[in-house]
């Protein structure tokens, strides 16, 4: 690709302008507004001065160095570096360049995840039942039972956090591994690694290379010292933004003069404001006199931002974690689970029932002896009501879920990061997403023009060629004026007059193709289009990707901006070659003079330009914008507003465009007036602003109404409409204006077709805050739209307020955010509400939303891998997020709280036994089950059937996905609760106490006949509890119940220490066997009968 100059053209009125120093100034040391950042313009200065420009700024700042505002109050707060030192010690006392991602390291491995383990009651209660068995006095049984499980769950869990750290260490070492050039004194380029950059370096960086740290901008390869960067990682805005080079490094002979230069570079103390900086370089000359110049952020490079046009030579100012990106960036923290939290808290109600239970053994012998040492024995004999194994359970649990989310097919390529945490996906109520790349595919594309009596598609986008080429063919035949230039001379009819239709398509098309700020670059291998008529040769760059979409579309009907200067625009005419035609005849050009430029900021909602015709030496003012302001500014008309509505509700991004015909002496008498407002010491805007609305904004010609789409991903629509009927509310943050994101909000979806759109924007005070919190508060179903500024206002002054009512509206959508605000926002609702919060995002600029979440959710798109690699579960589309959260969010969250009851279950039963022997025997701290038979019965007889219960569940997918209402229910958390909890309880204590008094009645001899039908009785009773829970039968639980019962039969042959094999094979064993078992299982089955047909639960009137 052959790339034209990429600067930006201001016009003619710009150049020169000496009056920097006050209102208005080039390059002001302050704080830049978001908007001035997304244009390519100021509305009272050009966003790049010219060499003059800078010349004569540099002069009056240094005249008035000692008074003037810009200069820094305090440098002590800020760097101060020295360009070309002799000695570069200084470089070492700031931050490394290394990201650094990870938790751990090798001295605080250890510590953190011991910590983190025994920060759960669960955890340290086991720790201390091990310990106590190396008390000789409070031994119970083998070491290894107690000791064994608590050391695997440990090393399973140690295991984990090294892979995942690991994962992420080698991620960054890839990023601070990526090579750059740094210049040297000798005039060479050293090839360093990332991580080697220092302070004070001078680093090149090439073309669509990402810049490593914050740098200011010394020199580019464009003349002007201009240079376009890629800002989506950092701010997630997708249009580019205008960079310029300092004025006195950039016209310097080459890169190797930099190292003759001597002087300083003052830079603000790191801070997370990635649309302000504030800076000075000195530079001192031969003659030691000292040019002072301001910085300002124009004139830096962000880290994590992406250079799109050309290359750059920087000057680095930050590094590592104090650069813009790092600083808004949160770092990795353990998650927690929601129902991981709730088990914690139901094992501190078991161990107070283990603590009753034992001083109700004590109790009751009367507390004989040393009582105290009984009371410890009891309570490591009843440990058992808190079962290790639950841990165990419910970690392999979750990989399993994790393995099932991965070979999905209906979402393949989603990856899961975090498998800590897959039942949260079951829970979720707030999901706050990202615009860009997120809901839509970041392709814009024109998809209607409306011109009143008449409208146009891209499927009749032919028609619009024919009206140009119609015209073209008219215009030439009526004119006796020769070709120049290329061009022809056209005869333009006036604005009210009568005007044939080719007439009218033409001059809207063309006003479309020069009213923007869009620089091409010449593709010299193009490609066909759909009709193969036409190719494509031209690549567009811009600061509004809106833009881009325009003039692609006027290429596509064969208007094409063919080259662009600081002062000319040139249009190449290929529709007006018929298809029939011979390709080898050129094609005409009209060429431009660009007279004024006046760009569109949030506040103005609209841009315009003027240009004159060399053809026809007619001049026009060219303007477009939203249709509120447009509407007062065009000819009075019958058609705008309903047609801007129609278009709105389809979601389509709306510009008026409207046309003035200017005299000579019109323009002559608006230009005086304007040179003049510029040079006004106060008030300057507001003047240039008032002398435009005058000369200019007044009776235009409406010439039509475009209609812009950003395409949205596929199936979005319907995956919002499932989670809004799921229960889950959905915010959507973006860096972008409240006008795109309320156009995609609309397109999405997310707001319904009757609901209002109430949109907060543009507060500065308090008191505005607090009227605005008024008029919410009277609108509890509308959609809310606010801007970052009106966001931070109202969360300084009305945190609690804000959120208790923003928190009850279906949809809300937050524009202009930070990478930070995003992550404030996450944390806000989680405080506020207590509810369990997911993020998903695709940029770089998500990172810290998606770290603070519950859930964390990262898709791989064109913005790069740095929301996915630091996601808990990545995805390739957004419609995946339904699937990942009605599906698997819903078994993964049933099947662990029904695993979870059933482990809780299996250690109270057994427990309850033990209770009801020790009462029977004179409250001897005996224990019932020894050695093999209680470390087989949490194992090879029942670990199998009870973690089969991960592969249950309650409804079909198709059930799940076609009524997501189902969802909501889970968010109340009904299936572990202290409900379910205790009716657990009581089942244990009837089936514990069954078994225990029915086998001790019935056998009263020998104490081993005692133990064999209790503990058969027990392994059967289990094995029939997992079948009466089951309600999807799979064909591996079926397995893992006859294979368990045929371990146990077996097992009873090899034990002869815990069984006697005659006494087995006998007839009474057997029918005894079979009464307690039925007396403590059969009355459960019944009423779980009677309740599916009388209490039926909401899923199983679906199923």
């Amino acid at each position: 690709m052959r790339n034209r100059p990429t600067v930006p053209w201001t016009g003619r009125d710009f150049a020169g302008d000496d009056g920097h120093e006050n209102e208005g100034e080039a390059i002001p040391m302050q704080r830049l507004s978001r908007d001035s950042m997304s244009s390519t313009f100021s509305t009272d200065t050009p966003l790049m001065a010219t060499v003059a420009d800078l010349d004569h700024t540099a002069a009056d700042f240094d005249r008035n160095e000692q008074h003037s505002s810009f200069l820094p109050q305090n440098s002590s707060v800020g760097r101060t570096s020295p360009l070309n030192p002799l000695d570069n010690s200084f470089k070492q006392k700031y931050a490394a360049n290394v990201v650094s991602n990870n938790k751990y390291n090798v001295l605080t491995f250890l510590p953190l995840v011991l910590f983190e383990q025994f920060r759960f009651f669960f955890n340290l209660y086991f720790l201390l039942v091990a310990l106590s068995q190396f008390v000789p006095q409070l031994r119970i049984g083998y070491l290894l039972t107690y000791v064994g499980p608590l050391v695997f769950v440990l090393l399973v869990t140690m295991t984990k956090e090294w892979h995942d750290d690991h994962a992420r260490r080698r991620r960054d070492n890839e990023a601070n591994g990526q090579k750059y050039q740094r210049l040297t004194a000798e005039g060479g380029r050293q090839v360093i690694a990332s991580s080697k950059i220092r302070v004070g370096d001078f680093i090149l960086i090439e073309k669509n290379q990402r810049v490593p740290a914050d740098v200011v901008l010394l020199r580019t390869t464009e003349s002007s010292g201009a240079c376009f960067v890629r800002t989506d990682q950092l701010d997630g805005e997708t249009d580019w933004k205008l960079r310029v080079a300092v004025a006195p490094t950039q016209k310097l002979a080459d890169s190797a003069a930099l190292f003759d230069l001597h002087g300083t570079v003052y830079a603000d103390a790191p801070h997370k404001d990635i649309y302000s900086f504030v800076g000075t370089l000195r530079i001192t000359g031969s003659q030691e006199e000292t040019v002072t110049l301001p910085l300002s952020v124009e004139n830096t490079m962000w880290a994590n931002t992406t250079l799109a046009s050309g290359a750059a030579v920087g000057y680095v100012i930050y590094t590592g974690r104090d650069t813009r990106a790092a600083m808004n960036t949160g770092h990795a923290k353990t998650k927690v689970g929601i129902l991981d939290t709730e088990v914690n808290r139901l094992s501190k109600i078991l161990f107070v029932v283990t603590l009753v239970l034992s001083l109700a053994m004590v109790a009751l012998d009367g507390f004989k002896a040393v009582w105290y040492i009984t009371l410890f024995r009891f309570l490591i004999l009843f440990s058992s009501i808190i079962p290790i194994s639950l841990r165990v359970n419910l970690d392999m649990g979750k990989s399993f879920y994790s393995l099932g989310i991965e070979r999905d097919r209906e979402i393949a390529g989603s990856v899961v990061r975090n498998s800590m945490i897959p039942e949260e996906l079951g829970r979720i109520e707030y999901c706050l997403t990202d615009k860009t790349g997120t809901l839509t595919c970041n392709e814009m594309e024109l998809k209607r023009i409306h011109m009143g009596v008449m409208a146009y598609t891209l499927e009749t986008s032919d028609e619009v060629t024919r009206h140009v080429r119609h015209h073209y063919q008219m215009d030439t035949s009526n004119t006796a004026a020769p070709v120049v230039d290329g061009g022809l001379t056209r005869a333009h009819h006036g604005g009210k007059a009568r005007r044939d239709m080719p007439q009218r398509v033409f001059d809207m098309v063309e006003s479309l193709a020069l009213c923007h700020n869009v620089t091409p670059a010449e593709d010299e291998d193009g490609s066909a289009t759909d009709n193969g008529s036409l190719r494509r040769r031209m690549a567009y760059q811009a600061s509004s990707p809106d833009e881009v979409a325009i003039v692609q579309w006027t290429e596509h009907v064969g208007v094409v901006l063919s080259e662009r200067t600081l002062t000319t625009m040139t249009l190449r005419l290929d529709a007006s070659i018929a298809d029939d035609a011979d390709s080898g005849s050129p094609p005409p050009f009209l060429i431009y003079d660009i007279l004024h430029v006046f760009p569109f900021t949030s506040e103005s909602k609209r841009m315009g330009i003027v240009v004159r015709s060399r053809q026809s030496n007619e001049i026009y003012f060219i303007e477009k914008g939203a249709d509120v302001v447009m509407a007062q500014i065009v000819q009075y008309n019958d058609w705008l507003d309903e047609e801007c509505g129609n278009m709105a509700r389809d979601g389509l991004r709306t510009l008026v465009v409207g046309r003035k015909r200017l005299t000579r002496d019109t323009y002559e008498r608006f230009d005086a007036a304007y040179q003049r407002a510029k040079l006004s010491v106060v008030g300057r805007a507001a003047a240039m602003r008032d002398v435009v609305a005058d000369y200019l904004e007044n009776d235009l010609e409406l010439l039509g109404v475009t209609g812009v789409e950003d395409r949205l991903q596929d199936n979005v629509r319907a995956t919002l409409e499932l989670l809004g009927n799921a229960g889950v509310k959905v915010w959507m943050l973006t860096g972008d204006k409240v006008e795109t994101a309320t156009c995609v909000a609309v397109s999405a979806r997310l707001v319904r077709r009757d609901q209002l759109i109430h949109v907060i924007a543009n507060l500065r005070a308090p008191h505005e805050a607090s009227d605005a919190l008024e008029t919410l508060r009277t609108l509890p179903d509308c959609c809310l739209v606010i801007d970052g500024d009106s966001l931070q206002v109202t969360l300084d002054f009305y945190r609690d307020e804000f959120v208790a009512i923003a928190a009850q509206l279906p949809a809300v959508v937050c524009c202009r955010c930070s990478p930070t605000q995003k992550a404030d926002i996450v944390r806000l609702i989680q405080r506020a509400t207590r509810k369990r919060v997911l993020a998903i995002g695709d940029g770089g600029n998500d990172v810290s939303m998606i770290q603070a979440a519950d859930v964390g959710v990262g898709l791989v798109g064109k913005e790069g891998k740095q929301a996915s690699l630091a996601a808990d579960f990545s995805i390739l589309q957004f419609s995946f997020l339904a699937r990942l959260l009605l599906w698997h969010g819903r078994n993964s969250y049933k099947r662990s709280a029904k695993l979870a009851q059933f482990v809780i279950h299996r250690g109270l039963i057994i427990s309850i036994m033990q209770v009801v022997f020790s009462a029977l025997f004179y409250f001897a701290p005996i224990a019932l089950f020894q050695g093999m038979l209680l470390v087989g019965y949490t194992t090879v007889y029942t670990m199998a059937p009870v973690f089969s219960l991960v592969l249950d569940r309650d409804v079909s997918e198709d059930i799940a996905l076609l009524y997501p209402e189902l969802y909501a229910d889970l968010t109340k958390g009904r299936s572990l609760s202290y409900k379910t909890f205790f009716t657990w309880l009581l089942i244990s204590i009837y089936q514990g106490g069954a078994l225990m008094l029915i086998a001790a009645w019935l056998f009263d001899t020998e104490f081993i006949h005692v133990v064999s039908i209790a503990f058969t009785g027990l392994v059967l009773n289990e094995l029939l509890m997992v079948a009466l829970e089951i309600r999807t039968w799979h064909r591996w639980m079926a397995w893992s119940i006859l294979g368990s019962l045929a371990i146990y039969v077996a097992s009873i042959w090899v034990l002869p220490a815990y069984f006697d094999p005659s006494f087995i094979l006998s007839t009474a064993f057997v029918w005894k066997t079979v009464v307690i078992t039925a007396v403590s299982s059969v009355p459960l089955y019944i009423i779980k009968f009677l309740r599916r047909i009388y209490a039926p639960p909401a899923y199983a009137k679906l199923a």
